[in-house]
């Protein structure tokens, strides 16, 4: 997402395929869009890249906003016709001839869930797509799709500052056999420590819009993020790779997907893979963290009327 939109600038382009083809060959294989990226640039741009790569590689995209006006929560649009008009535009951005994993990017409450679902599975018996997902669902809606058509993958916001999917969403997939990718594993960059108060983003970042990333929120919120390099220094790693190593070590189906434009930070997070995390550094990150109260909403009110609350 970030290379196209929403942290700033879009990538160039040929730096852009360049950080793809790196990724590739560092043995990543899940690569995740949407149409609503850009929109359609960044679907683009990852067709591009992984033409000549696609029998080695996953594509998930996602179907379910109006592309006119991607974040206004009155404007999704997950009706079967236009899930079918969807598929057939992003196979054609992304240059293949099926998509892996097709997500619901936000749950449309006018539309049932068993519709969507449906909608899906007449995709998959046709061969455009292998996989159903749905991103930031309730158990409940979870529930009901899957009882129409196999969930594979449920997409949800899950890290160190935001572990409420362990609550009831978690249980939920572990006893459906759905798999978790949880995206802004790294807190959406201020988990690392690259980000502090006094840190401005461009017009066009919409960290702008996010209570969380107000300056006072942050000053506040700075606690984590010295108490994570505190941490990543005692096991020798960076803060990120602590929080990436924290995600995988939590359960074997969850698969995070930290996002960078950078060669330096993709080669970090893939460290977060070979770090090691026994029960009792598990036990020692949570009981240093979780005391420390995080301020601020995760999204802007907008935003936040798009998360399904079953």
């Amino acid at each position: 997402m970030g290379m196209s939109y929403a942290y700033g600038p879009a990538m160039d382009k040929k730096e852009a395929i360049a950080l793809i083809h790196a990724a590739a060959e560092r043995g990543i294989t899940l690569f995740d869009t949407a149409e609503a990226y850009g929109p359609f640039t960044n679907e683009e741009l990852l067709g591009e890249a992984l033409q000549p790569l696609r029998d080695q590689v996953v594509i998930a995209t996602k179907f379910g906003f109006d592309p006119a006006n991607p974040h206004d929560p009155t404007r999704l649009n997950s009706r079967p016709e236009h899930i079918r008009e969807v598929a057939d535009a992003s196979l054609q951005r992304l240059r293949t001839d099926h998509i892996d994993l097709f997500y619901q990017h936000r749950v449309d409450p006018n539309v049932p869930i068993e519709e969507v679902a449906g909608a899906v599975k007449q995709l998959i018996q046709a061969g455009k797509v292998r996989h159903f997902g749905l991103s930031e669902a309730s158990p409940r809606t979870i529930r009901r799709a899957h009882a129409v058509q196999q969930v594979a993958a449920v997409q949800s916001e899950y890290s160190l500052w935001w572990r409420e999917p362990e609550q009831e969403l978690l249980p939920t997939l572990e006893e459906l056999g759905i798999g978790f990718v949880p995206f802004s594993p790294l807190g959406r960059g201020f988990l690392t420590g690259a980000i502090s108060a006094d840190t401005k983003f461009t017009d066009n970042d919409f960290r702008n819009k996010v209570p969380r990333f107000d300056p006072e929120a942050r000053r506040a919120n700075q606690a984590l993020a010295d108490r994570l390099a505190e941490i990543a220094t005692a096991k020798r790693a960076t803060a990120a790779q602590i929080c990436l190593a924290w995600l995988l070590a939590k359960k074997p189906w969850i698969v995070p997907i930290p996002g960078t434009t950078k060669l330096h930070r993709l080669t970090e997070n893939l460290g977060g893979e070979i770090l090691e995390l026994t029960a009792e550094d598990i036990e020692d990150i949570e009981a240093a963290t979780s005391n420390i109260a995080v301020q601020g909403d995760r999204y802007s009110p907008t935003l936040k009327q798009m998360v399904d609350r079953g």
